[in-house]
């Protein structure tokens, strides 16, 4: 995962009404319900459908610490789908706060820059943006494309001012990112 699929499942846990599953028995039980068999699971989590069995009957009580940590990625990525789509739906409407600290790089008719300095921005993006940024992340698309939909965002937003300044400014790029957090 990237930098922004990141920051979206962050947002995303932010929004949980009840937390998941704590014990592996539990997490184990939850993966199967999901994804059908012991088979499924196995292969999601590079363990053996017997492993996935010794877990659910509770044979097992701890997993190796590389094992559980896919275990529970696997049952938080999966965790409460329809409060997922509600946060989505209602960001699609309403608009998301991107706050990152990166170094910023434009094109504009005077010339372009790699700017070598970092900013640090909190700036809420318009619904069309939010759209944009989870259709694309269902859609497979790569940490690079959904930084240009970032980029692209807050060329509009606070670079353009809305229309209001640098006209000419025709392309923002993100560098680097330190760190980035989406609110919605």
């Amino acid at each position: 995962m990237g930098e922004i699929e990141d920051a979206i499942e962050r947002a995303d846990r932010e929004g949980f009404t009840r937390q998941p599953p704590k014990t592996l028995k539990g997490q184990i039980g939850y993966l199967l319900k999901q994804l059908g068999s012991a088979k499924a699971v196995a292969a999601e989590l590079g363990v053996t459908a017997d492993s996935v069995n010794r877990y659910r009957r509770g044979a097992r009580k701890h997993a190796r610490p590389d094992v559980a940590s896919k275990i529970d990625d696997a049952v938080r990525a999966r965790w409460q789908p329809q409060v997922r789509k509600r946060r989505h739906k209602k960001a699609a409407a309403s608009g998301i706060t991107v706050e990152t600290r990166a170094r910023f790089g434009y094109e504009s008719s005077a010339g372009s820059t790699d700017d070598g300095r970092f900013r640090r921005l909190t700036v809420k993006l318009p619904p069309t943006y939010a759209q944009r940024l989870f259709d694309a992340r269902d859609s497979g698309a790569s940490d690079q494309q959904l930084r240009g939909i970032i980029a692209e965002g807050f060329k509009e937003v606070y670079f353009q001012d809305n229309g209001g300044r640098a006209m000419g400014l025709s392309d923002v790029a993100i560098n680097d990112i330190d760190y980035l957090d989406l609110e919605y």
